[in-house]
């Protein structure tokens, strides 16, 4: 069994200090784009809203006008 030398345990903790930086630099990253996404999805659900909304308006208009026409079913 090898001896374990200071110069050694240096030596791993150097590369353990390096691999936390990594990765505490991936997960600034990761919630950047998280951050990105959730303000994306926010954007596409206000524009789905939208869409919803003039699909409603045209909905009561052809009501009207098939009750204008006297095209609705007399069930």
């Amino acid at each position: 069994m090898s001896d374990v030398t200071p110069d050694l345990i240096y030596s791993v903790l150097q590369k353990l200090q390096s691999d936390v930086s990594e990765m505490k630099f991936d997960m600034r990253d990761l919630k950047v784009r998280m951050t990105m996404v959730e303000e994306h999805l926010g954007s596409s659900i206000i524009a789905i809203s939208g869409v919803n909304s003039r699909l409603d308006r045209l909905n009561d208009r052809v009501e009207r006008i098939e009750n204008r026409l006297d095209l609705t079913d007399h069930a």
